[in-house]
């Protein structure tokens, strides 16, 4: 399966963004075991998945709001798996508490960066995907 980038790069799903810098408007992650990563993304926040036209390897991520959608594409082993993003939340330690629970691991701890502006931590999912979350700091 080749990575899906027309969707894309088509603009069909992602969101036109302005009056900002590179930001994030699509994301994607590749997992060996779809069925996985849906509970896991679903449970920990709360985000819905729903079949692509593109066929049954690859599902729209929608995470309500104003978040952007992405796309969670089945590797069916036959590459590796990834995910790169960061997910903006309300308690990041409470979050790291509850991947854990979910079966995900935390790779770096809740942790207010330089200069005091934002409180990240970095886990690994199910399927041993890399992800990160953050808030800004309280005082920000």
């Amino acid at each position: 399966m080749k990575p899906r980038q027309g969707a894309v790069a088509g603009g069909v799903h992602a969101r036109p963004m302005t009056n900002t810098t590179n930001p994030v408007t699509w994301f994607e992650i590749a997992t060996a075991n779809p069925a996985a990563a849906t509970t896991f993304y679903g449970q920990l926040f709360g985000w819905a998945f729903s079949a692509d036209e593109g066929g049954p390897e690859y599902q729209i991520i929608s995470p309500g709001g104003d978040g952007i959608q992405g796309g969670l594409a089945a590797t069916n082993g036959d590459r590796p798996t990834y995910a790169t993003f960061f997910v903006q939340v309300a308690d990041v330690a409470a979050t790291c508490a509850r991947a854990e629970t979910l079966g995900g691991k935390v790779l770096v701890p809740a942790t207010e960066a330089p200069g005091g502006q934002v409180v990240f931590a970095q886990l690994l999912d199910t399927d041993g995907n890399q992800i990160g979350i953050w808030r800004p700091s309280a005082g920000s």
